[in-house]
């Protein structure tokens, strides 16, 4: 080995040696964090622009009675939401910087969102043909999703700019899901696809969504602009995707 080469490698007590190996945990522990079998095993697919955004198909009286049924509220993204549960026990908020303990040992009584969160929360969510696209946001905590009813597809925008893309449905042989999880930090969008080549009124996608830890505004954000995805996808992406941003 080379006096040069021997030079260049930092003593392993040195300060920039530490600096090397914490950086290197930190992104083992977020690639760690990033993954998901239910997606990473899924088939990926193109994304192209559903026929419900461009060409109106009004709902039928069958999902609207869908929503009436299980009482749906609009959701600021699009679509339908109603949340059903919301775990009664809490943890540490393990995004604030008051939070004091480890992520997976977080206990606490205290009902204060500034330093806790619910362990859990459960929604219904319904897309419909005349509100057929759930636009790009982000949560901190990692979202379970389980198809109830219909087809659609999802959009995950990574943060390094990966992009995938599966469908959601029930035709497992040709490589459809209905239980996928999306990690903290990842964007995501979702569309309406339509069950026969006729899209029709009939057309929704009803899942539940457990978001772990529980749901709170302040650890969401809608990804507001262009020029924000431009940053991540680059622009010519982002000029593809851009009908994602709602």
């Amino acid at each position: 080995m080379s006096r040069f080469f021997q030079s260049s490698i930092p003593h392993p007590t040195s300060n920039l040696f530490q600096y090397f190996i914490r950086q290197y945990q930190t992104m083992s522990e977020q690639s760690q964090y990033l993954q998901s079998p239910t997606i990473d095993q899924a088939k990926l697919v193109q994304v192209n622009k559903p026929v419900f955004l461009q060409r109106k198909v009004t709902t039928s009286q069958k999902v609207l009675q869908i929503a009436k049924d299980l009482q749906l509220l609009g959701h600021q993204e699009g679509g339908f939401f109603k949340e059903t549960d919301r775990s009664p026990l809490y943890m540490e908020n393990p995004y604030s910087e008051k939070n004091t303990n480890s992520y997976r040992q977080a206990t606490t009584t205290s009902k204060d969102k500034t330093i806790s969160r619910n362990y859990s929360t459960l929604i219904y969510y319904l897309i419909t043909s005349e509100s057929a696209i759930g636009r790009l946001h982000r949560n901190h905590s990692r979202i379970i999703h389980i198809l109830q009813k219909g087809r659609g597809q999802y959009v995950l925008v990574y943060p390094d700019g990966t992009i995938k893309s599966f469908i959601v449905g029930f035709d497992f042989a040709n490589g459809e899901v209905a239980q996928w999880v999306v990690p903290g930090g990842v964007y995501k969008a979702s569309f309406l696809l339509p069950l026969e080549e006729e899209p029709s009124g009939d057309d929704c996608l009803l899942i539940s969504e457990v978001v772990v830890p529980g749901f709170e505004w302040d650890d969401h954000r809608f990804m507001e602009s262009k020029d924000e995805l431009s940053e991540l996808v680059g622009e010519e992406k982002a000029e593809e995707l851009g009908w994602l941003l709602g």
